[in-house]
């Protein structure tokens, strides 16, 4: 996160998604409840944190996809539905060797 910030990107333009488990920092947000919490979202001033069960519209310019399962195939969702949601860049961290072998974007193989 702090590479895409230092580079210029607002904190508006990104959006950070997870797989099995919420980002401590969305669980920090929720604290204060739902609806401030959706409301971030709307306003778009800051980083987005949600798990990839996300139900409402969400696109942001760059989306950091943080894939934390132990699961390949829910992985290759997880990218399939990351990029529906990233305008211009998508990031991915974490278990990326879940990935090898996948074919996703118009079909091609999701490079190593």
């Amino acid at each position: 996160m702090d590479v895409l910030l230092e580079s210029g990107r607002n904190p508006g333009d990104l959006l950070v998604l997870t797989v099995d488990a919420p980002h401590p920092w969305q669980q920090h947000e929720l604290s204060f409840g739902e609806e401030r919490y959706w409301a971030q979202l709307a306003e778009g001033t800051d980083v987005f944190y949600a798990d990839l069960a996300l139900t409402r519209p969400a696109r942001r310019d760059v989306v950091v996809l943080v894939l934390d399962t132990e699961d390949d195939g829910r992985a290759v969702r997880a990218l399939e539905k990351a990029l529906t949601h990233a305008v211009s860049l998508l990031v991915v961290c974490g278990a990326t060797a879940r990935l090898a072998g996948a074919r996703v974007l118009g079909g091609q193989p999701v490079p190593a």
